[in-house]
């Protein structure tokens, strides 16, 4: 009898011991939620005016990175960027038509490993800029109407633009398909499943009950295009906000003392019906309108998140899941007078950055300052991942995430057309180079401890000569490669 109860016990503690060691190997999921165009204009950042409890709530409960910087401040190249871990040359990632397999051919991206480690990848929305880049690096590629012949009764040329420019209120609508234009915003009196989004949304909720019966650990995404233009939403996310308590950025001119060169033209929005040429100004009553629109959009989107999260918790998911979300760039509502991105300010370049992982221990913020090519290690690491490619510029941020209080790093690059920028978490400098020679055409310097809506160029101050002679040799020697103009025979 004795012997009994000895093998039963026994066989109790191995298939014990199995059942841990089986839990130990698991690999962690990962739910990465990427935005278009969205700045830390965030409750969560201190932006009380707008309304964001889903991201405030998963902000509560993750890593919440105050000093993150894109790349490059324009939709392909950021994301190319992101997803290869490389940061932009002359030679690569230089715009929004970027195309991974074009710039990048042979490098492993993000999606690709993660496949190649035993993870299924869904790629759903806006995830690369182009639906038909580096296809094979998912299991899955979504996006709604893109796999329709002719959504919409559209012409086959412009087709693929309903990806983003998606209109409910018929005449808009009709705008639309007779000129290929459009308004720069909707408020339409619809649910949230009716926009793109709401549709993307929907296709991930069903995923994640789909992934919840597999083995398998994965890789999904959520590619929202809000706050993108056009900003359109439903009408209740309007009504969030009071249109009398929408104000205008103060700095809302270009900055004192700013090289004409470096001022960019809001090219994206005047695509857009309703909206003046490049040579004027836009009205108070105009602006007032997009600002609100972007806004509400962005408290689209947070439901929208929010109903993935809930999902997430239901399905009881999030006690393995990593979850990131991430913007490609900011978007400027008429700081220095700019609308869009593309441009070296921080209205283009900062983004909000949160990580929950179930795998650290503690939440918080941090003031490191970090850069998007930093993204691809850290998930490296956090989901132990094997055959890591030598090609990563960035650094993994797990030891910020383990330890808020480490310094990040001293300085990033950011590239806008030629204009290349240092930031610095004091400082931000700016050089415009010639596309022959690579001579400074033009520069700017703001001194963010001191000019926060960086409101005066002091690169031409005396006091600040030191400064911008150590950004200036920083830019010359630490990111030389990324400036040449040839590569010596090098790949990008």
């Amino acid at each position: 009898m004795g012997n009994l109860i000895y093998r039963v016990g026994l066989l109790g503690f191995l298939i014990t011991l199995l059942l841990s060691c089986n839990k130990v190997a698991e690999k962690p999921n990962v739910l990465l939620l990427y935005m278009d165009d969205l700045r830390p204009e965030l409750a969560c950042y201190g932006q009380e005016h707008i309304q964001s409890p889903n991201i405030d709530a998963l902000a509560a409960k993750g890593v919440q990175f105050n000093n993150a910087y894109c790349n490059v401040a324009v939709c392909g190249a950021s994301r190319a960027s992101m997803l290869t871990g490389l940061r932009p040359t002359q030679h690569r990632f230089r715009d929004y038509k970027t195309f991974v397999q074009n710039d990048a051919a042979g490098v492993i991206t993000l999606p690709q490993l993660f496949k190649q480690n035993g993870y299924t990848t869904i790629s759903n929305g806006k995830i690369y800029h182009h639906l038909d880049d580096r296809m094979s690096d998912w299991d899955e590629v979504w996006r709604p109407y893109a796999f329709d012949e002719n959504p919409e009764g559209l012409k086959p040329t412009d087709w693929w633009e309903s990806l983003w420019r998606d209109y409910l209120n018929a005449d808009n609508a009709g705008i639309y398909k007779a000129t290929n234009r459009g308004p720069a915003f909707e408020k339409a009196d619809v649910p949230d499943s009716a926009y793109i989004d709401g549709l993307m949304t929907q296709k991930v909720l069903k995923d994640l009950e789909k992934l919840k019966d597999t083995r398998q650990p994965f890789l999904l995404t959520a590619g929202f295009i809000s706050p993108h233009l056009p900003f359109n939403a439903p009408a209740r996310h309007w009504e969030n906000y009071k249109r009398t308590e929408v104000n205008q950025p103060l700095n809302n001119k270009a900055a004192a003392s700013e090289p004409e060169a470096l001022r960019f033209a809001s090219h994206e929005l005047r695509q857009y019906t309703g909206i003046p040429p490049l040579d004027e100004r836009l009205n108070d009553e105009m602006a007032i309108s997009l600002i609100h629109g972007y806004y509400a959009t962005v408290s689209y989107v947070d439901a929208l998140i929010g109903q993935i999260l809930l999902k997430l918790e239901e399905l009881e998911l999030d006690k393995n899941t990593i979850v990131v979300l991430v913007a490609d760039h900011g978007f400027n509502l008429q700081e220095h007078g700019q609308w869009g991105k593309w441009t070296y300010h921080l209205t283009s370049t900062q983004v909000p950055l949160i990580i929950a992982s179930p795998t650290i221990n503690g939440n918080g913020n941090t003031q490191a300052l970090v850069e998007l090519v930093d993204l691809y290690p850290t998930l490296v690491e956090l989901c132990q991942l094997d055959n890591a490619p030598e090609q990563l510029d960035g650094t993994s941020m797990l030891p910020l995430l383990k330890d808020h209080g480490l310094e990040g790093k001293d300085y990033v690059l950011i590239n806008n057309r030629n204009a290349y920028t240092i930031k610095t978490l004091q400082y931000s400098y700016t050089e415009l180079l010639s596309v022959n020679n690579n001579e400074v055409i033009a520069r700017a310097l703001y001194d963010h401890s001191l000019d926060s809506k960086e409101e005066v160029n002091v690169a031409e101050q005396a006091a600040y000569t030191h400064v911008v002679d150590r950004l200036h040799a920083i830019l010359h020697s630490d990111f030389q490669y990324n400036i040449a103009l040839e590569h010596d025979g090098l790949e990008d």
